[in-house]
């Protein structure tokens, strides 16, 4: 199967390069920048793509890769840190611009080149970088630039080396797409066989292959991650697959019994159920830090299905509903870490069991594909995301029952006018938070002293980045007045418009 593969240097948005080449329907991985030339001379192997990075080149240990990558006769795209570290590599000068540049640029061609063909005008394209080529290695020209960098474009004709210093696969690169597809199809002569069923079928080989005869205990959330990881585990192996859903004691308003109904009774699957509520809470007791909070939560995750799966024979694996994102946020080795998810950054260094993760290279809307592909119900696959740590991300501070109580009441109010508005569609995700501020209000000619909630509301496509929902505020205010008058203990609303990034899409 032809692929196009990304070396990971650690740019935040790396895989996302993998899926925009997935989208067009080319195979793609993200290969470490340690991986051999006899791998990478591989056949199959249609192209190379080498990743942004935090790093400068000329840093003492700057993420590298051996330069006989470029006499592979393989055609190389080098983004941004990878033009970069291309360039070094091949005797060109890399500088510091003195200050990073960040935000929309106009792409201005100066010469015909493979990647620009049939782009129109002068198109809008990202920058994110500190430094730039200032001097493009021998055999290399210049075929486009900005107003801020002459080297925006470079390319070597003899060997098809590409470097472009902005980013493509961020959707703000308003060319993006057709510069990846011009270099997958154009240059790289893909055809573009590669379809979602393809994943699906090689992963439940892979599955099988993988466990062969053992027992997989699979952690059931209910969420859309872990019901697709079950969905297509029982596809795979059948009832050498156990779920086991554990009710933490901080899932929304219904979730626990819903997840039972489902699983359990619709889909006839092996389900453990485990009221673990008053052993969480007890542990969360008087914790603020918000990456304690998941650290707890993840190992206490790992000791409940340890000591509940030693009540199972035969268990040797643990199934997750990893997703990309959730491995970025958490950090790579070359990534940084912006907030651990219990799924990556809570699993002890010790494990009983081995980890299987079928969806970890995949982003959100990849996942719901699959979900749809292997028959789960339009309902759950459209269901928006829920964090693992459930309402523990959604209350800063200290966790009490009161506190919980105010989310899910205050949640199922943001739920149900969004739907009797028909905006559930329309919005990636929507929760509420208890802020942990106190705010005076009246009530009936009365002071009080009550919880400030807010809400959270974000449009996206695979969770990366994300913008704040514009909602009616008609619907903004029948929330706010339900929320006052029949929650208890909440006397405020006020609504976050932070985008992605900077903030996060959960407050914690």
């Amino acid at each position: 199967m032809e692929k196009i593969v990304v070396i990971d240097f650690g740019a935040q948005y790396n895989n996302l390069l993998t899926r925009r080449v997935r989208q067009l329907n080319v195979y793609s991985e993200l290969w470490s920048r340690n991986t051999s030339l006899e791998k990478l001379s591989d056949p199959s192997i249609k192209g190379i793509i080498l990743s942004g990075s935090p790093c400068s080149v000329y840093q003492q240990d700057a993420y590298t890769i051996d330069p006989e990558v470029f006499n592979l006769g393989k055609p190389v795209l080098g983004i941004c840190y990878g033009m970069q570290l291309m360039s070094f590599l091949l005797g060109g000068k890399v500088y510091s611009k003195g200050q990073d540049e960040y935000g929309r640029a106009t792409l201005k061609v100066k010469a015909d080149n493979p990647l620009t063909k049939d782009l129109k005008g002068e198109p809008i394209v990202w920058m994110s970088h500190h430094d730039e080529v200032v001097e493009a290695p021998q055999g290399f020209g210049t075929y486009a630039s900005t107003d801020s960098c002459h080297n925006t474009i470079i390319w070597n004709k003899e060997k098809n080396l590409f470097g472009i210093q902005f980013h493509p696969e961020v959707t703000n690169s308003l060319c993006g797409m057709d510069i990846l597809r011009n270099f997958v199809y154009g240059v790289c002569g893909c055809k573009g066989e590669w379809v979602m069923d393809s994943f699906v079928e090689t992963q439940i080989k892979k599955i099988r292959e993988t466990v062969k005869d053992e027992h997989v205990l699979c952690a059931l959330s209910g969420g859309v991650d872990s019901s697709v990881v079950a969905t297509l585990l029982h596809k795979a192996i059948g009832d050498h697959l156990t779920c086991m859903f554990v009710d933490h004691g901080l899932l929304r308003k219904g979730e626990p019994e819903s997840v039972v109904e489902t699983f359990e009774k619709q889909f006839g699957m092996r389900l453990v159920y485990v009221d673990a509520k008053d052993r969480f809470l007890k542990e969360l007791a008087g914790v603020k830090d918000p990456e304690t909070k998941r650290k707890i939560i993840g190992r206490l995750f790992i000791e409940v299905f340890d000591e509940e799966s030693a009540k199972i024979e035969n268990i040797k694996w643990l199934a997750q509903g990893t997703i990309y994102p959730d491995v970025v946020e958490s950090g790579t080795d070359t990534a940084h870490v912006i907030k651990s998810h219990h799924n990556v950054g809570g699993l002890p260094k010790e494990m009983r069991f081995k980890l299987i993760e079928p969806l970890k290279d995949l982003y959100k809307d990849e996942v719901r594909e699959v979900g749809k592909l292997v028959g789960l119900p339009a309902a759950m696959v459209e269901r928006q995301p829920f964090p693992g740590p459930g309402l523990a991300v959604r209350c800063l501070g200290e966790i009490t029952e009161d506190r919980l109580r105010i989310i899910r009441d205050s949640d199922y109010i943001l739920r149900e006018e969004i739907a009797k508005a028909g905006l559930q569609k329309d919005i990636w995700q929507y929760f509420t938070v208890d802020t942990g501020a106190n705010t005076v209000g009246v009530m009936g000619d009365s002071r009080t002293f009550g919880t400030c909630v807010a809400i959270r509301a974000v449009t996206s496509v695979d969770a990366m980045s994300a913008d704040w929902a514009r909602i009616p505020y008609d619907v903004l205010a029948i929330v706010s007045t339900r929320i006052v008058n029949e929650v208890s203990g909440a006397n405020r609303v006020v609504y976050d418009i932070t985008s992605k990034p900077p903030g996060t899409i959960e407050w914690l």
